[in-house]
């Protein structure tokens, strides 16, 4: 965890030292608090649109930070990041990921009130799994006449492990009454190896949809071994598709097989 909280520290994951921008320290004019008013109310900060963020093992993710705010003067920019740490000083195991450069897009819904939007480029390589839990959501904001405010913690936002799943049915085709094999495997992105790696004993339900319908039912369900394999056996009774569906945990998201279709003669 500390070698790369270091590396995320040059390399745009920034430390939060790098992060925080103390109204006393802003070096622009356009972010030095005149500190004449009293300071803007943040009235929300959403990340992901109060989604989890999820990501693989190597593709970046670009997240958006929404951040409203009111001022009698009105809001010109605002700031957000997403961390994690017990607390926002510059410890090697403190650290979180940056809005791109530049100002905020503000957009105001009144005099005084406007919500600023910010986006966020979350890269797995920085990441242990360890990492799959709720992060921090710091969102700081500036009035027209300079007034600034900020939280450490405004709000949060989770991590999660993509998940993955394979669905096989057979023998295809296969004769009314006979017996159907269904396979498949559960995966989700190891942080630690950027590889994905079978998800251990979960219970994974395996559902049915007739030929002509648009709705899966489930039939059973199956706890996968060890490396996350599933198997079973049903009874062939019409035509349709099998599928696997996960309905996912804290650190990892649902997901569902594509359908596999089993002609019965």
């Amino acid at each position: 965890m500390r070698i790369r909280a270091v590396v995320a520290a040059v390399s745009g994951a920034l430390t939060l030292s790098a992060l925080a921008v103390p109204a006393s320290q802003a070096s622009s004019p356009a972010f030095a608090p005149a500190r004449t008013d009293a300071a803007p109310v943040i009235s929300k900060a959403v990340v992901n649109s109060g989604k989890p963020i999820v990501l693989g093992t190597t593709a970046t993710k670009k997240v958006t930070v929404s951040v409203t705010a009111s001022h009698p003067s009105g809001i010109k920019d605002a700031l957000s990041y997403i961390w994690r740490g017990r607390e926002s000083n510059p410890k090697l195991y403190d650290f979180g990921f940056h809005p791109e450069a530049g100002r905020a897009t503000c957009k105001a819904a009144n005099t005084t009130t406007s919500t600023c939007t910010l986006t966020i480029t979350v890269d797995p390589g920085y990441l242990w799994n360890t990492n799959a839990t709720t992060w921090r959501v710091y969102a700081g904001a500036w009035g027209k006449d300079g007034n600034f405010t900020e939280k450490e913690t405004f709000s949060s936002v989770r991590f999660q492990r993509l998940s993955r799943l394979t669905v096989n049915a057979s023998p295809e085709p296969v004769k009314k009454g006979g017996t159907i094999t269904v396979t498949g495997k559960l995966d989700r992105a190891n942080w630690d190896t950027r590889k994905y790696a079978g998800y251990a004993s979960q219970s994974v339900k395996l559902q049915f949809r007739k030929k002509n319908s648009s709705t899966y039912t489930t039939v059973k369900t199956v706890k996968g071994s060890h490396t996350g394999t599933l198997r079973t056996t049903v009874k062939a009774v019409e035509d349709g598709y099998w599928r696997w569906s996960f309905a996912g945990t804290a650190s990892t998201p649902a997901v569902n097989a594509a359908g596999d279709f089993v002609d019965v003669k």
